[in-house]
């Protein structure tokens, strides 16, 4: 039986990309924090914004 080299489909906190090494920031897992919802209403400074994961599993943010 062969293994499957897929990571598992939602972890807590995914792991820094390289890029991430130069600067000091923690990498947030999208569907983490989608919660399972395709859309997601985001507010910064009282400003709503909408994040979604589209069929093609990219990621859009509109305000």
């Amino acid at each position: 039986m062969e293994k499957s080299s897929k990571p598992p489909p939602c972890a807590e906190a995914a792991p820094a990309p390289a890029f991430a090494t130069a600067v000091a920031f923690d990498a947030i897992d999208a569907r983490s924090l989608m919660k399972g919802r395709k859309e997601a209403l985001l507010l910064l400074d009282g400003e709503p914004y909408r994040l979604r994961i589209t069929g093609n599993n990219k990621l859009i943010l509109t305000k």
